[in-house]
C-alpha cells in the first residue's frame, strides 16, 4: 500500500509543511470508469445519441477525464471555466462545453477556453458576441429551456426575442437546445417534456434559417427513458457524469444494473472505538451545523469514529461496505458509526471503506484534505 503521500498543493503553497498521510483517501478505478463510459456510449449510440462526459463531479480530474474519453465519450462538459481550461491543455482536440450559465465577469475566459456554453439570457449572447469580436474568435451556444425543474432556462414564448439577437450575431452561433432535470426541484425527465424541446429546436431552425444540430435532452436521469424506449428520436445528446462515475442515478433513486458501482469509493481511518450509550447526556440544543437531532435508546453500543467529516463531504452520502456498520452522523471532521453488528469490530488505526453518492463524491474530490488514489 502506498504511504508516502503529500498534502495537496493548495495547502503546502500556503506555507504548511508537506506531511506524510494515507487517509482519508478517495480511490478511483480508472479501468472501471472507462468500462462504464463504454457501456453508456454504446447504449446511447444505439438510439443515435452522443455522450458528453460531465467531469464536474470529479473537478475535471485529468486521469478520470481520460478514462471517460477512452470509453468513447465525444466531448467534455463542466461547470467551472478553470476546469475546462485544464481540459483544453490536456485534451486540446476534445470539444468543451461550459455547463453553468456564464457569469458576465468570466465571458472572456469562456470564449478562450470553451467551445460552447449553455445560455438563458439575451444579454449573455450579446456580451459573448462582443468578446468574440474583440478576440477574433467564434463561440457556440446551447439555449436552455425550463421544462419544469425551475433552474435555468427560457420558456417557449421567449423564443422570438432570442431569434432577434441571434440573427444579429456573426461570431456567436446557436449550436443547440438543452434542458436540465432533477437538479433543483427534482423534476423527472419525461417524453412529453423532451418532445417540447425537440419542437423548440425545429422552431429555432425555421426562424434562423440554419441547422441547429444539438438537442441535449438532459443528464444521467434521461438514461431511464432510453432504457424504456421513451426517449424522443429528436434528442441526440445526453450529458452524463454520475452514471459513468458511480453507476448511480440519484434522481430516480436507483443503481443502474448494467453498470459497475465499484468505481469510486472512500477509505477513512478509525481514530476511536469504544462502547457508549446510544443516548446523549445533558440538555441538548442544535448541533454544530444548526440541526436538531433525535436519538433512539438502544442501550450501550460499540461505536467507531473515522477521520473524515462534513468539511469534506455530506456524511449522509457515505455507505459502509460492511453491512454491519451504520453511519450515525458527523461533525466537521468526524464521522460516527455504530459498529456493534460488524462481523469483525474495527480497531484503532483500521481503514474502513464506504461507497459514495454523487454529493459525497463531489465534496471529497473538492476537499484538499482528502488524498486521491488511482488504480
Amino acid at each position: 500500500m502506498e504511504t508516502g503521500i503529500r498534502l495537496n498543493e493548495r495547502i503546502t503553497a500556503k506555507g504548511t509543511p508537506a506531511l506524510e498521510m494515507c487517509w482519508p483517501k478517495l480511490v478511483a478505478h480508472l479501468g472501471r470508469i472507462a468500462e462504464n463510459a463504454s457501456k453508456v456510449v454504446e447504449f446511447c449510440a444505439s438510439a443515435g445519441v452522443t455522450v458528453a462526459a460531465v467531469t464536474k463531479g470529479v473537478c475535471s480530474d485529468l486521469r478520470v477525464a481520460g478514462a471517460m474519453i477512452e470509453g468513447g465519450c465525444a466531448s467534455f462538459g463542466d461547470s467551472r471555466v478553470q476546469n475546462l481550461a485544464c481540459l483544453k491543455k490536456e485534451f486540446p482536440r476534445i470539444p468543451r462545453t461550459l455547463l453553468r450559465i456564464p457569469m458576465k465577469s468570466e465571458l472572456e475566459d469562456v470564449v478562450q477556453f470553451t467551445d460552447s456554453s449553455l445560455v438563458s439570457m439575451t444579454e449573455s449572447i450579446e456580451a459573448l458576441e462582443a468578446r468574440c469580436l474583440r478576440l477574433g474568435a467564434t463561440h457556440k451556444v446551447i439555449l436552455m429551456f425550463d421544462l419544469g425543474d425551475r433552474r435555468e432556462g427560457i420558456f417557449s414564448e421567449e423564443i422570438e426575442a432570442f431569434v432577434e439577437v441571434l440573427r444579429r450575431t456573426s461570431h456567436v452561433a446557436l449550436q443547440g437546445v438543452g434542458v436540465n432535470f432533477g437538479c433543483f426541484a427534482g423534476v423527472l425527465p419525461s417524453a412529453a417534456a423532451l418532445r417540447r424541446l425537440c419542437s423548440a429546436r425545429e422552431a429555432l431552425e425555421k426562424e434562423l434559417g440554419y441547422s441547429v444540430p444539438v438537442c441535449s435532452g438532459g443528464a444521467t436521469s434521461s438514461l431511464a427513458l432510453l432504457e424504456r424506449g421513451e426517449l424522443p428520436p429528436g434528442v441526440n445528446q445526453l450529458r452524463v457524469g454520475e452514471a459513468i462515475l458511480l453507476g448511480q442515478d440519484v434522481t430516480w433513486q436507483r443503481t443502474i444494473p448494467w453498470l459497475r458501482h465499484d468505481t469510486i469509493y472512500l477509505e477513512a481511518e478509525v481514530v476511536e472505538t469504544r462502547f457508549k450509550s446510544s443516548l446523549p447526556e445533558g440538555e441538548t440544543g442544535r448541533d454544530a451545523f444548526g440541526k436538531s437531532r433525535t436519538f433512539e435508546d438502544k442501550g450501550k453500543r460499540r461505536r467507531a469514529i473515522v477521520a473524515v467529516g462534513r468539511q469534506d463531504a455530506p456524511v449522509e452520502g457515505l455507505v459502509p461496505w460492511d453491512p454491519g456498520l451504520q453511519v450515525l452522523g458527523g461533525s466537521s471532521d468526524h464521522t460516527i458509526l455504530d459498529v456493534t453488528d460488524a462481523e469483525e469490530p474495527p480497531r484503532w488505526g483500521d481503514a474502513l471503506r464506504f461507497s459514495v453518492d454523487y454529493a459525497a463524491m463531489l465534496g471529497l474530490m473538492t476537499s484538499p484534505y482528502v488524498f486521491k488514489e488511482y488504480r
